[in-house]
């Protein structure tokens, strides 16, 4: 029996997708399709707040994206430098929020250390940083997409949590979509 998944592929323990192995485990053979696609925008402004930690209390990464677009930012062997020598230092002094183990684990990639993984969605981890009862002299920066849900950003400003929203990449349909359906279904029947 054939599966049709539409996702991303991405890699597990063995190199292949988590849900091919298990659906393959199964007996059942998976197709992935990817269905969207995404268009990083604004890195040299984000480059730009990231060379300046003084300005904010933190950081906040609600998807792995906008992990990968500060991964971009540091790229030119100048910035990688920056990074390594100063900035990353700076950033791990305040709190780095993230929802997700995904996104927790590109920001580890960063050097950097993060907590709210575990709370699994945006207004689940606003409810975590305003159970910290800090009183925030900067906002916290808060690198997102074009799509984001104001559920975070209306949380924090209700409980008087300043913050700075930078959209840093676009997301679109999969550019291959159509034919890579039209290839899938003419293979199926």
């Amino acid at each position: 029996m054939k599966v049709l998944l539409l996702k991303e592929p991405k890699s597990g323990e063995h190199g292949a997708d988590p849900y091919v192995e298990e659906l393959s485990s199964h007996g059942l053979q998976a197709t992935l399709i990817p269905v969207l696609s995404f268009k990083f925008v604004s890195l040299e402004q984000l480059y730009d707040k990231l060379c300046h930690p003084e300005n904010y209390e933190g950081l906040i990464f609600t998807s792995p994206r906008a992990v990968e677009a500060v991964t971009l930012c540091l790229q030119t062997s100048t910035n990688k430098e920056a990074w390594a020598h100063s900035l990353k230092n700076k950033w791990n002094s305040k709190p780095v929020y993230v929802v997700g183990k995904a996104t927790s684990s590109l920001v580890d990639e960063l050097g950097l250390s993060s907590e709210g993984q575990t709370s699994g969605n945006a207004e689940k981890l606003a409810d975590h940083i305003c159970s910290k009862n800090v009183s925030y002299s900067a906002p916290l920066l808060f690198p997102c997409g074009s799509l984001k849900r104001e559920v975070l950003p209306k949380r924090l400003k209700e409980m008087d949590v300043p913050l700075e929203t930078i959209t840093v990449y676009q997301t679109a349909q999969h550019p291959d979509i159509r034919s890579s359906l039209t290839r899938y279904f003419t293979q199926v029947y």
